[in-house]
């Protein structure tokens, strides 16, 4: 199948969360099966163009905008880098910034990001049988597809795919932006819209072929109040398109085994090398080296979303439990505050670094022994599955796809421990358990290899979206 896939990050380009992680690691699975994959991403000035053998592609891009005709012209570039066709579009005034978001016009810079990469497939004259959007920087495309695309014969047969990667953004805007972005016809209001603005979260849901979350639980609980944000009667309504799909994990970028930013390499039969990176993150996060006590460690933004207020009410009585945690991560600025006292509050047991840092991190995976995961809600997440592969048992809460992934070890196959109700008395009541398994080392070693032998690559993924893309154009074309 020939995919058009359109992402606001990808890595290794560009990473700010664990989008950019699945803009890399799908579209190459997708290949690696034979597919004809292409990305399409903006080319953020903070993406290092000599790094990645970027080619300008001539002549180039003229984007009409607005009603009125004009046009503006966008600098492509396109890089094989990764093995996936993956092409930049340049523009100064939207994509020449310090920061991926944050500005008040970004529902404008990706409508425009959008309108380009439309225009860059007549400009290629590659028409997609599947065009593949995520997130709701890409709900435009599914407007103007089902709107201005249905009367032209080049875009009409073009079935459609739309990921939602977190319900918690959604990209709400006023109306007036449908006109800068050529759309002249009366667009209804979806019920779940505000009066006289656009959700494009919601668009994206409401006007794909096909609609996909990143995890099974997730995919069935955002059909409820608690999980959907408002979104839950369309979804309901869309309930027969919507399917969870688990993210995949990189086997080759996240190897315990090759990882150079390890003290020590180490594979599930070398466990006991493990100990060196213990020691080396204890140093590294000004702890003292303890071997025998037991290292927790949270890597991740410092949000509402990963669990932060409870973790910060469950302090006292986690580090009277003699743990030591290291803390990495950067987020709200009162989160910040509370854990940089950590230190002081708790000497010789928690070390804290706001910083978003991947050596450190790698580091921390391969040398804690529990991996904290106490997210309110997860979609999919990553770190579980990283931290499983490199010997850290994580500690989740029982949502999205932290359920689809940890193993309670209370079952045979048992790989971390799950928790729930969403409490501090739950979350304490699976440390004690995490407490009692790393005291009968031959068990504990018994989960980490569990846990390591774990396949979470990107192949079984990339067959699951083989099949919703041949459903997409089965919907499509009917």
């Amino acid at each position: 199948m020939r995919i058009l896939y359109v992402i606001a990050e990808a890595a290794p380009f560009i990473k700010v969360g664990g989008l950019a992680d699945v803009g890399y690691g799908l579209p190459r699975a997708l290949r690696a099966m034979g597919h004809d994959v292409r990305v399409v991403l903006p080319r953020y000035r903070a993406i290092p163009g000599s790094a990645y053998d970027l080619r300008p592609l001539r002549p180039p891009l003229p984007v009409p905008l607005g009603l009125a005709g004009e046009i503006r012209v966008v600098e492509v570039e396109v890089s094989e880098t990764t093995g996936v066709p993956t092409y930049f579009l340049w523009d100064e005034g939207y994509f020449g910034r310090d920061r991926v978001y944050g500005y008040p016009d970004d529902p404008q810079r990706f409508i425009f990001f959008c309108r380009a990469a439309l225009a860059l497939l007549r400009h290629l004259d590659w028409q997609p049988e599947i065009l593949h959007g995520n997130d709701w920087h890409t709900g435009f495309l599914f407007l103007w597809l089902a709107t201005v695309g249905r009367r032209d014969r080049f875009y009409r047969p073009i079935a459609t795919v739309f990921t939602i990667h977190n319900m918690a953004y959604q990209g709400i805007t006023g109306d007036a932006l449908l006109a800068f972005g050529g759309i002249s016809e009366h667009v209804d209001r979806l019920e779940v819209e505000p009066p006289g603005h656009i959700n494009w979260l919601a668009r994206g849901i409401a006007h794909a072929d096909a609609v996909n979350t990143v995890s099974p639980r997730y995919a069935r609980e955002i059909l409820t109040p608690e999980f959907g944000f408002g979104l839950e009667p369309l979804l309901r309504r869309r309930a027969d398109r919507l399917v969870g799909i688990l993210n995949g994990l990189d086997p080759e970028a996240w190897d315990p085994r090759t990882d150079p930013a390890l003290a020590a390499r180490f594979d599930a039969e070398t466990l006991e090398r493990r100990m060196e990176n213990k020691r080396a993150a204890q140093e590294a996060f000004g702890l003292p080296v303890r071997e025998e006590t037991a290292l927790f460690a949270f890597i991740g933004r410092l949000i509402e979303q990963k669990g932060l207020p409870l973790l910060l009410e469950a302090a006292e009585a986690l580090f009277a439990r003699g743990i030591q945690m290291a803390v990495l991560g950067t987020g709200m600025p009162e989160y910040e505050a509370a854990l940089a006292a950590w230190p002081d509050r708790f000497p010789g047991q928690a070390g804290v670094r706001l910083a978003h840092d991947e050596r450190l991190a790698r580091l921390l995976y391969g040398g804690a022994d529990v991996f904290l995961m106490p997210s309110k809600f997860e979609p999919c997440g990553l770190g579980q599955m990283i931290a499983m592969r490199y010997g850290a048992l994580p500690l989740v809460h029982a949502v999205g796809g932290l359920a689809d992934t940890v193993l309670d070890i209370d079952q045979e196959a048992g790989t971390g421990f799950v928790f729930s109700p969403f409490s501090v008395e739950a979350f304490l009541t699976a440390v004690d358990r995490a407490l009692a398994l790393y005291a009968d080392r031959p068990a504990w070693r018994a989960a980490q290899r569990r846990a390591m032998n774990r396949d979470f690559s990107w192949s079984a993924s990339a067959r699951a979206y083989e099949d919703l893309y041949r459903r997409a154009l089965a919907w499509h074309n009917p």
